[in-house]
């Protein structure tokens, strides 16, 4: 058997960013063949994530990147939030943020991407689940474009440069210059941040959305006692109500509590001498409608140690 050097288990290491202990066993395993041992550590790797793929992920990060007219905003999760201060970690949804810029939004063409290191993306994701130790998956990803104008990031509580838990992009098309755009964009952006909008427009928020909103307004109404005809009218009022509440352009905006945000997008090309469009936004909050699941944390560090409960 060839003879196992540390500088050996040194390289391996770095190549493959696997554990030390495990450069050793899969240098031993392949006589010392450094290629096959890579090749060993990739075959281990992809069984220690097919084990960890049925646990829940709902940490992580969103990443959000802009490249002239074009945007794109990632979500990618793990089981815990100490993931998420992890620099391989974080450098990993770094590019594929970058490559959801010039591949799109699917997810089945992001994974078959190569990442700079020349892997590609979905064999970095196995390999990360190996050596960091948990499940990860890339849950989903939105590009936006406009054909002049700009599209405007903002990341909520930024953990890192374009990385966070709630990212936004903004696309904003008109020929005003970016002076007006960016902080118009951003302002714009930190409104959806904070309130969570449903639609761009009234008509545009999901019908059976509104079928649920106008049955518990229907329910509320028939409470009151009042004649059937009140009763209709108390019910389209609430219904218009949560649409206007809840439509980006009928909000009001978070910065005066006011003015709807349709009014700031028009007084804002007016002052410009130009008209300028809201053309789409996407707004990504992480673990948004995943549901975790409830755990016993005592049970499981009795587990972990071997301990009976």
């Amino acid at each position: 058997m060839a003879e196992i050097t540390a500088a050996a288990v040194k390289e391996l290491r770095e190549r493959s960013g696997a554990g030390m202990m495990d450069c050793k066993k899969a240098l031993n395993e392949t006589n010392g063949d450094m290629e096959a041992a890579v090749d060993w550590l990739r075959t281990k790797g992809l069984a220690a994530a097919q084990k960890k793929s049925s646990r829940t992920a709902a940490e992580g990060l969103v990443g959000v990147a802009v490249a002239g007219p074009k945007g794109a905003a990632v979500e990618v999760n793990s089981e815990t939030d100490f993931v998420a201060k992890n620099d391989r970690f974080q450098n990993f949804v770094r590019e594929v943020t970058e490559l959801a810029l010039a591949e799109g939004d699917d997810i089945e063409t992001l994974k078959a991407a190569q990442m700079p290191s020349g892997t590609t993306v979905q064999d970095a994701l196995t390999n990360n689940i190996a050596t960091i130790g948990e499940n990860q998956s890339i849950r989903r990803a939105a590009q936006l474009e406009v054909s002049q104008g700009a599209v405007i990031p903002y990341v909520h509580n930024a953990v890192s440069d374009g990385l966070g838990k709630i990212g936004v992009l903004i696309a904003l098309e008109s020929d005003a210059g970016v002076d007006v755009l960016e902080p118009l964009g951003k302002q714009i952006a930190m409104h959806i941040a904070a309130t969570f909008p449903l639609a761009m427009n009234a008509e545009d928020l999901d019908q059976e959305t509104i079928a649920r909103e106008r049955a518990v307004a229907m329910e509320k109404a028939q409470e009151s006692g009042k004649p059937a005809e009140i009763v209709e009218k108390m019910v389209d009022g609430a219904v218009k109500k949560f649409a206007k509440e809840n439509a980006l352009m009928s909000q009001l905006f978070v910065m005066d509590n006011k003015t709807p945000v349709a009014d700031v997008v028009a007084k804002a090309g007016k002052d410009a001498g130009t008209t300028i469009t809201l053309k789409d936004y996407v707004r990504f909050q992480l673990g948004e409608g995943i549901e975790k699941e409830e755990s016993d944390f005592a049970a499981e560090v009795a587990a972990t140690a071997g301990v009976k409960k």
